[in-house]
């Protein structure tokens, strides 16, 4: 028993150590867990700080490189200048353009109307052939290796769009049409100039309009001019001397080019004719001339990368493209390349750098070319994947290292947001998609202007979600449950959401017919809500009673009356105020000279049938009511709140005045 007890005993001891030696192991793994997790905490700051080295190093690489490029720019060697063309609608843009370059994207434009924007490559060869006739050019070593045209759209609508062509712009071609002079477009186009600080020449153009013009384009347009018959010759100088005027209200001087003192001070006028080609070499030598003169400081070739992306375009066998406008530096292919997208920073790799053959335009479609590296500056088109959500107008920036990335992507999404921070919403208005910035900006510019609002703005294709934010203004205003989708794709589940909700989605790929077929919408609906309330709407009159025309005096009452106040309409329900507004019945005919007639107006005597209302003893003249009772429309607060609503421009001012008289009678709250 003893001997059981002790080893029991012992066993329990045994034990009991155990579990202290295991409890003691449990405490200090505890402890290494509680260490480790604490070193991996601050390894994590470690790697957190890590990152934002590695970013802040990369943004001072970035930064190095700027001033570097900067320090390495020489005098000497230029770029080509980009140029633009901006004017009035129909003053002769595109026509001048394919002269300069020699081909016609005119006829392949939507209504005739320059809708996107397209760059051209005028080599250094071209400029000298186009220039051979111009007196004194030859003198002068043309020392800039092209020029970059931009065809920028000419129309009200696209400042946006232009005044990013303006900032990319050296040197622009003003087209002002010699037989209309400064149209509004002209003017906005100076402004526009004078705000992105732009220096310009005009291209005074449709010369050949001028009655018995002889053109003859190898020639100096100076001989073409001194050539003319005396009477042509005249003509000019009075239209140059009223553009000229016109120009000076504008607070600009501006002369003829050969007359011109000091071209520093003084906008050249170079006379042109898109149609016959006459001054064309002019227009060209002179710009070059002035690029290479005045603007040599501003042209001087940097390796720093300057690159705007000008649209984004779907090419059968290439897939999503982009246009780019590259104005200094290089890109090469397999370049790690950053843009702006829909849905954020868009990071891809150059596939192929494409462009068409020299003095081909960017936007037509021909046979390209491949290039392994191009130099600015240079129209280019960018083959690359997911660049379906690019926005356009916004600048393409290229990362040369892996960790620069990020900083590109965050100035990129910078630049977008301070884009988009700029434009103002209003809390009921219509939905707004557009294809690029550019297209967005110049669109909401032209609904300002007609003064429809917008409450939400997108870029990119219309989807089930901008259905639903469009949906919204359903609770609102039925006339704003729409999407204006400007030069963009429908998704056909969205289309269908659409349909079922209610909301009208509009397509076009031009403004104005976007526009119109929003307003034909809009007129359509307040055309039925009209038809609905018209019997609602009761408008204010005031009718004196002629005795001698009593021609029927109960059920129906005819009579003669004549319209003192107001608008009397076929409808309105009538009733005698100083008997306490008895009500008299429904006027059902208004007659004026024998015909019938919808409303008459204060001023008319007509002669007028009023019926019973329904389910009411009829009225009758000379008991109920005399000759020298004023009888007047029987308004409510329901029919004020129609003809506000529905009626209001169909109403004078002294009609509303009325309407207040009436309704204080009526002692209507």
């Amino acid at each position: 028993f003893k001997k059981t007890v002790e080893i029991t005993v012992k066993k329990e001891a045994d034990e009991s150590e155990e579990e202290d030696q295991e409890t003691s192991e449990e405490e200090e793994g505890e402890e290494e867990e509680e260490e480790s997790s604490d070193s991996e905490s601050s390894s994590e700051d470690e790697k957190l700080s890590d990152a934002q080295v590695r970013k802040m190093k990369a943004a001072e690489r970035i930064k190095k490189r700027k001033e570097e490029n900067e320090a390495k720019r020489n005098p000497d060697i230029l770029r080509a200048p980009v140029v633009c063309v901006l004017g009035h609608v129909d003053t002769g843009k595109t026509k001048i353009l394919d002269k300069l370059r020699k081909t016609h994207v005119q006829d392949g434009e939507a209504g005739g109307i320059t809708q996107q924007i397209g760059a051209t490559n005028v080599p250094h060869e071209a400029i000298i052939e186009q220039c051979k006739m111009v007196k004194e050019f030859g003198e002068v070593k043309l020392n800039i290796p092209g020029m970059l045209i931009i065809d920028t759209p000419g129309h009200e609508s696209f400042s946006n769009l232009r005044s990013r062509g303006s900032s990319l712009c050296d040197i622009a071609v003003l087209v002002v049409d010699i037989m209309h002079g400064l149209e509004p477009q002209t003017i906005e186009s100076i402004n526009l100039l004078k705000k992105g600080k732009t220096p310009f020449v005009v291209a005074l153009n449709k010369i050949d309009r001028l009655y018995e013009w002889k053109s003859n384009r190898n020639k100096d347009v100076r001989d073409v001019i001194n050539s003319q018959a005396r009477n042509t010759q005249m003509e000019f100088e009075e239209r140059l001397k009223s553009v000229v005027v016109q120009f000076a209200e504008q607070s600009l001087n501006a002369r003829v080019f050969y007359d011109n003192p000091d071209p520093r001070k003084y906008i050249s006028i170079i006379p042109t004719s898109a149609i016959t080609g006459d001054g064309m070499g002019n227009l060209m030598a002179l710009v070059s001339q002035f690029s290479q003169t005045m603007l040599s400081k501003r042209i001087t070739y940097s390796e720093e990368l300057q690159a705007t992306v000008l649209e984004v375009k779907a090419i059968p066998g290439l897939g999503t493209t982009i246009d780019v406008i590259l104005i200094n530096g290089v890109l090469k292919e397999g370049q790690t390349v950053i843009l702006a997208g829909t849905e954020g920073p868009i990071v891809t790799q150059i596939r192929s750098l494409l462009m068409p053959q020299p003095m081909k335009e960017l936007r037509v479609k021909n046979a390209y070319r491949e290039y392994k590296e191009i130099q600015a500056a240079q129209g280019v088109k960018v083959a690359a994947k997911e660049l379906e959500k690019t926005i356009a107008g916004l600048q393409l920036l290229v990362a040369l290292h892996p960790d620069e990335v990020e900083v590109c992507k965050a100035e990129v999404s910078h630049e977008l947001r301070s884009a988009l921070q700029g434009i103002r919403l209003q809390e009921r208005g219509v939905y707004v998609q557009a294809s690029t910035l550019g297209s967005l900006e110049a669109l909401l510019e032209f609904l300002k202007t007609s003064s429809i609002p917008y409450s939400g703005i997108r870029i990119g294709p219309v989807v089930k979600k901008d259905v639903m934010r469009a949906s919204i203004m359903l609770e609102h205003d039925h006339t704003f449950a729409c999407i204006l989708a400007f030069d963009v794709k429908i998704e056909r589940d969205a289309q269908e959401l659409a349909d079922s909700l209610g909301v009208k989605i509009f397509q076009a790929d031009i403004i104005y017919h976007l526009f119109d077929k929003f307003m034909a919408y809009r007129d359509d609906l307040k055309q039925k809500e009209r038809e609905k309330h018209k019997h609602i709407a009761v408008f204010p009159c005031k009718l004196k009673i002629l005795p001698q025309f009593i021609f029927n005096s109960r059920d129906p009452i005819v009579m003669g009356v004549n319209i003192e106040n107001g608008v009397l309409r076929e409808g309105t329900p009538i009733c005698v105020p100083s008997k306490s507004f008895l009500d008299i019945g429904i006027v059902t005919t208004i007659e004026s000279n024998h015909k019938s007639v919808d409303t008459a107006r204060k001023g008319q005597e007509v002669c007028i049938k009023i019926e019973p209302i329904p389910g009411e003893s009829p009225k009758m003249f000379g008991r109920h009511f005399e000759e020298t009772d004023m009888l007047v429309s029987k308004i409510s607060r329901e029919s004020i709140d129609a003809c506000k609503n529905y009626f209001r421009d169909d109403l004078s001012k002294a009609e509303w005045q009325l309407m207040v008289e009436l309704k204080k009678m009526f002692q209507i709250i």
